[in-house]
């Protein structure tokens, strides 16, 4: 068998397609399928457009803050290797 060679019949088509985004953006790339649709995009994510904003439903960061506020992991001292007389 030749290296680099694929059995016949056995893999799907790859096909151009385009990939349409809820915000009207298309992309042309290839795939298995045909006409992909998409809820969102890199042109339409909060996180690619700088409109990302964290929200504090319920004062849940206050509620964390006054519970465990200052409370810091302690380091666990070794024992000592010598014995006490």
């Amino acid at each position: 068998m030749l290296i680099g060679s694929m059995k016949a019949g056995l893999h799907p088509e790859y096909n151009a397609t385009t990939i349409i985004c809820a915000c009207g953006a298309a992309y042309q790339t290839r795939s298995t399928r045909d006409n992909i649709k998409i809820g969102i995009c890199s042109s339409c994510h909060p996180f690619f457009t700088g409109e990302q904003k964290f929200i504090d439903t319920a004062g849940r960061i206050e509620k964390f803050t006054r519970r465990y506020g200052n409370v810091r992991a302690t380091r666990a001292t070794k024992p000592s290797l010598t014995k006490k007389a």
